[in-house]
């Protein structure tokens, strides 16, 4: 459990957030009596001499950041091998939350966090810092609207300390940078390219790239094209999404020169005029407190130029008078008998009133009235009928050369995935086998892909809530165990399987540790120094030895115990304990 005070200073009052790093606490500073936010490392990187030696450097470098954008840094400390940081508490919450319970900010709003963030980036970059970890996470919203970045010092020894393979660190690659993500160092227009992702998430509540592991979110980074914001948000303004995909550029050569450059243009794109996607003048608003009222009914827009008179209409077009020059009423009734004449016509044709001039012109017999009406029509033979094959445990191409043998017409629809059907059979037919049919009919089948599997990730020495959630993303279970380690709470240990591929939907057992804990022994009835030499080999203290006679033991514990061995413990026995924990054990008294 963690101690309530460090070093008779700093009082832990409440956890309010946990990373792979750090648990964070909302705290006191107990000598000068005022609220902090106080950052405790995880136990298990207090064995990493290396990674110490840069958090401090860096957490230190970090307090030397004054900037009203910046959260402040107090103090670098460590208690025993508790090493923790001292920061500025900031009511509010951070942009991410924010981001989830309100959805995209206003235009305006975001534009002021971004310029905000980069006036923050830009103190920091002008003393040689590059944070390499700019996300909604690490950008705090407070209640009154102000603005600040947290994590300096932190974001950067992580990167350098707990890299994968590819150089990606879970859970910061969906803004990290291309060059990051190759595993290049971060440069200060690194942070402006994590920046110009969050002002991405900020205008759109999307991201710009995702992915089943990130993994392929890196590599998304590297190689693809951010899809225009505008396609998400029809709102945002062109110039302001030229700004963004600018920071966005793969290249850190065609992003702004500097973090006070990209704040100057975000600061200027306020004057902005006309714009045909802006549907009203835009004029500073206070950012959604964290903690939002209910909503009050917004004022009637009020028109800008309140004196302008109302539109004109065009006039209506004259109509020209109706010019009676014309043929008059003998010109009507001509056209009016033309008319009928050539409807007569037509009538005589369809009777069949012009067939006796037909024939008699050409000589041709005079065919009976009943004729039609007696002589039966000659129907078409019917259409040759074939018999679907059955395509069962073929592959495409004999498939194919079946359905061609049956003068059919064959069809390859698109390959599924089936756990009964193995890779390269047909999967289903349609129509289905023995079906009769015409020698026009496709017939359409597609084969299988075999299981659905995929990759299993290893997820140890991640959190278990993390761990779990990108098991469930890729599609598999997850079975929890507890297991003691030394490791901090509720991190991963290890795993099983990992490396290979599974079935989606199977299960992966993953270990989770509870803390450095131990189980006590049960010691019950063994002798004072037996249970000594257990209760060691333990882990745990020498225990104290409570000599208890049988007037306080009682006549029935008398009767079951020797003399001198003992009755209870504390803790009983099949504890689990933190390791080094003080044992108390009853013995009977000689």
């Amino acid at each position: 459990m963690q101690q309530k005070i460090l070093n008779d200073r700093y009082e832990l009052e409440q956890k309010i957030g946990e990373g792979g790093m750090a648990r964070v606490y909302r705290g006191r500073d107990l000598r000068l009596n005022r609220q902090v936010a106080i950052k405790v490392l995880h136990n298990h990187f207090a064995s990493d001499t290396n990674f110490l030696q840069r958090f401090h450097h860096e957490a230190q470098a970090a307090a030397n950041l004054r900037h009203p954008n910046i959260v402040d840094v107090y103090d670098v400390g460590q208690d025993g091998d508790t090493h923790y940081i001292v920061m500025e508490y900031v009511a509010g919450s951070d942009l991410k939350a924010l981001l989830m319970r309100s959805g995209a900010l206003p235009i305006e709003q975001a534009v002021y966090v971004g310029e905000c963030v980069a006036n923050g980036l830009e103190a920091a970059h002008r003393i040689g810092m590059v944070h390499r970890d700019i996300k909604p996470q690490n950008i705090i919203v407070g209640e009154q609207g102000q603005v600040k970045i947290t994590d300096f010092g932190i974001a950067k020894s992580s990167l350098s300390t707990a890299l994968t393979e590819t150089g990606v660190t879970f859970g910061t690659a969906d803004y990290i940078s291309p060059e990051q993500a190759r595993g290049q160092p971060a440069t200060p227009r690194s942070d402006l390219y994590s920046l110009g992702v969050t002002m991405y998430e900020t205008l759109t509540n999307r991201l710009p790239f995702t992915g089943d592991s990130s993994i392929a979110v890196a590599m998304q980074h590297v190689s693809a094209e951010p899809p225009p914001p505008r396609m998400y948000n029809p709102r945002i303004p062109p110039q302001l999404e030229s700004l963004v995909l600018r920071a966005l550029s793969k290249d850190p050569d065609g992003r702004p020169t500097t973090a006070r450059d990209f704040a100057r243009q975000l600061g200027s794109y306020r004057d902005i005029g006309d714009q045909a996607t802006v549907v009203g003048p835009i004029g500073p608003r206070p950012i959604p407190s964290p903690n939002p009222r209910p909503a009050q009914p917004a004022p009637r827009p009020v028109s800008s130029s309140p004196t302008s008179p109302r539109p004109v209409l065009p006039p209506a077009r004259a109509q020209a008078p109706p010019d009676n020059r014309g043929m008059g009423f003998g010109g009507f009734l001509l056209g009016l008998l033309l008319l009928g004449g050539v409807l007569g016509l037509v009538f005589l044709a369809l009777s069949g009133a012009f067939n006796d001039l037909f024939n008699f012109a050409t000589g041709a017999p005079r065919p009976p009235a009943t004729a039609v009406a007696d002589q039966p029509t000659e129907l078409p033979t019917s259409m040759p009928q074939f018999q679907v094959p059955s395509l069962t445990n073929l592959t495409r191409q004999q498939a194919f050369e079946l359905i061609q043998a049956a003068n059919l017409t064959p069809h390859e629809d698109a390959a599924r995935y089936s756990d009964v059907i193995s890779i390269g059979q047909v999967i289903d037919q349609f129509p289905l086998a023995a079906t009769t049919v015409m020698q026009t009919t496709v017939v359409t089948f597609a084969v299988s892909l075999g299981p659905n599997l995929a990759d299993v990730p290893n997820v140890q020495r991640m959190l278990a809530q993390d761990a779990q959630n990108l098991l469930t993303s890729l599609g598999f279970q997850s079975q929890v165990q507890e297991e003691a380690s030394t490791l901090s709470e509720g991190f991963v240990t290890r795993q099983a399987p990992v490396g290979v591929k599974l079935r989606k939907g199977q299960t992966v057992t993953i270990w989770v540790s509870i803390g450095d804990k131990v189980t006590m022994p049960d010691v019950t009835g063994k002798t004072l120094d037996e249970a000594k030499q257990l209760i060691v080999n333990a882990g745990l203290a020498v225990p104290y030895a409570d000599i208890q006679n049988c007037d306080k033991l009682g006549a029935s514990i008398c009767a079951q115990f020797a003399p001198g061995h003992v009755v209870s413990s504390e803790p009983r026995g099949n504890d689990r304990v933190a390791r080094g924990t003080a044992v108390t054990v009853g013995v009977r008294a000689p």
